[in-house]
């Protein structure tokens, strides 16, 4: 009997922490992002080919992340270095970054 609840304990503990590793780790995230900074982080930045604004994307929704950076990677969103970006990332990764940028302020949008 004891032998089961503390099974049974284990796998509730264990089932607890699944959306923590689900949603992505916010300290990988930070130091993967760092790249993010090189156009997202400067204020009214204008891409120069195709020439568009470059949007600040710190403080986005997690999952608007997640569904950007696989559109970039599946080339359903055109932009080649986007989708250069992207396609060297893993899903885990992914998950890491959108939860890294999805913690900052909105006043904080990169």
């Amino acid at each position: 009997m004891k032998q089961t609840l503390r099974i049974a304990a284990s796998i509730a503990l264990a089932s607890a922490t699944l959306p923590a590793f689900a949603q992505g780790d916010v300290n990988n995230g930070r130091v993967l992002a760092y790249t993010c900074a090189g156009c997202h982080g400067v204020p009214g930045y204008k891409n120069v080919y195709p020439h568009y604004h470059v949007p600040k994307i710190g403080g986005q929704n997690y999952e608007y992340l997640i569904a950007a950076l696989n559109a970039y990677r599946s080339g359903e969103r055109r932009h080649p270095t986007m989708r250069a970006q992207a396609e060297s990332y893993t899903e885990q990764e992914i998950r890491d970054i959108s939860a890294f940028l999805s913690s900052l302020n909105t006043s904080d949008r990169k």
